[in-house]
């Protein structure tokens, strides 16, 4: 029988949250594991970082530019010839999603056998005066409604008085630690492999929604980061420093000045949903054993984008910089069914429509013609791929700061497109992209090359964004409509 196939997905992890990264706090013991089974990958970016755009480049293995969603853009609906679950479908595979889906409409299969679904709280599924009732939280939120079943009908996602985007502002999950919908997605996930067809290889998505804000970790992790010393997040000689609107005190603020206790227990609670989810995908990998499959199963982990968290005096995700755009990523074979190259850590640049084509590779499918990405799987062997990407071109409509970006993961440049800023970064000798170089006479070579390969990118799109010979400010940046 052909390999089962995981593919774990979190919302809005940064990077270098990994303890095998040498994090100075988080501590990730089952992730850890999962790269020391497979490969770890240190230049992993989301070309688009944000929810929809990144997870429609996970579900079709499409560049942004092919998917057309340039942008986050909810409501509209996804009618992709060719899904990552549709392609296991087609080959016989049992297929089932559990947790976050983030698709239009929201009950969307994509191919999938089966989901059980919980997006989080998603604004447009909760508005009382334009959300029809098929597309109600109420109706098609399966954790919401479970929820109720154990608490009461009463029971909200806003008893905490968090917002989805609340990046600054904590309090501890209030209910037994079962019933958090991070435990929810595996207690599924679990449910799953009893219900299985086991005549059939299967591919699950067990997707989780943090840690993702609301900040809310149950209490016993939120004690083991409260009163740690924790990092201080790096601020660039670009960055705003004064924050005259006050900014900051808004709790579902994308930058500004926090007030420091604020931001300290926003850190505490964010790296505390991590080490959560680690423990929860541990619960989910002896389960696994349990059940005789760990050992039959390839497994990927990523991040659909990652979390500034305070960098540069900025919050949330959407922007290039590295703790937005650049994600964990991970591919584990306990079993040798790919013969990977164990505990080895690949320096190829590497993107979300890459997931796709990997996991189909592992399993003897068939990749269709649509696919932008590339199976990983010969650099996790250690195979000399000449034929590889030298970067990747991601970018984001986000108004004015719209932008596009180029890097290798040894440097970055980005083009702001409706102001014409640039800036250029080495990320090895300034990882945390303190220094703008884009002014540096000894980088005028450097720059001017990437600028030229983003021109190259960008010759042909519908907006305008070059003449083929140099880059035009202000065109509209927009995304699919």
């Amino acid at each position: 029988m052909k390999p089962n196939v995981l593919l774990i997905m979190v919302d809005q992890m940064r990077w270098d949250c990994l303890s095998t990264l040498n994090h100075p706090v988080v501590d990730t013991p089952n992730l850890d594991q999962l790269a020391r089974d497979g490969a770890l990958f240190q230049n992993a970016y989301s070309a688009t970082p944000s929810c929809v755009p990144a997870r429609a480049s996970v579900m079709t293995g499409m560049s942004q530019v092919s998917t057309g969603r340039t942008g986050y853009q909810e409501k509209v609906p996804w009618t992709y010839d060719h899904t990552i679950a549709g392609e296991f479908a087609n080959a016989g595979y049992h297929t089932q999603c559990v947790g976050k889906m983030h698709v239009y409409p929201t009950r969307n299969l994509c191919g999938f056998h089966n989901v059980v679904l919980h997006d989080g709280y998603m604004h447009y599924n909760r508005f009382k005066h334009h959300t029809t009732t098929m597309e109600s939280q109420e109706h098609t939120d399966d954790y919401l409604n479970w929820l109720r079943e154990k608490q009461g009908a009463d029971v909200d996602f806003l008893d905490l008085g968090l917002d989805c985007n609340a990046s600054t502002v904590t309090r501890p999950w209030n209910l037994p630690e079962s019933l958090h919908p991070t435990n929810w997605a595996t207690t599924q996930s679990i449910d799953f492999l009893r219900r299985r067809d086991p005549s059939k290889p299967f591919f699950l998505k067990l997707s989780y929604v943090r840690p993702h804000p609301p900040l809310d970790p149950p209490q016993a992790f939120y004690d083991m980061y409260k009163n740690m010393e924790l990092p201080k997040p790096p601020v660039g000689d670009w960055a705003v420093t004064d924050d005259e609107t006050k900014s900051g005190l808004n709790p579902a603020t994308s930058k500004g000045l926090v007030p420091s206790q604020r931001f300290h227990r926003a850190q505490a609670a964010y790296y505390a949903l991590i080490t959560h989810i680690d423990h929860q995908i541990g619960r989910f990998l002896q389960a696994m054993q349990e059940y005789g499959v760990y050992q039959d199963t390839v497994i990927l982990f990523a991040s659909d984008h990652g979390e500034l968290l305070g960098d540069h005096h900025l919050y949330r995700k959407s922007l290039p910089y590295e703790g937005s755009a650049k994600v964990p990523f991970i591919l584990a074979d306990a079993g040798n069914n790919l013969n990977l190259k164990k505990n080895s850590v690949v320096d190829n640049v590497v993107e979300m429509r890459d997931i796709m084509p990997t996991l189909l590779d592992a399993a003897g499918v068939s990749i269709p013609d649509t696919v932008d990405g590339k199976s990983v799987i010969p650099l996790c062997k250690g195979e000399t791929n000449q034929s590889w990407r030298d970067y990747i071109h991601g970018e984001h409509e986000f108004g004015e700061a719209s932008y596009h970006y180029i890097t290798d993961g040894n440097e970055k440049y980005i083009w702001f497109s409706q102001t014409d800023e640039e800036q250029f970064f080495d990320l090895l000798e300034d990882p945390d992209e303190k220094r703008n170089l884009a002014g540096a006479m000894a980088y005028q070579d450097r720059l001017r090359t990437r600028r030229e390969q983003l021109i190259r990118e960008l010759t042909g799109r519908d907006e305008g964004y070059t003449d083929g010979k140099s880059l035009i400010t202000g065109r509209p940046a927009k995304s699919i409509q």
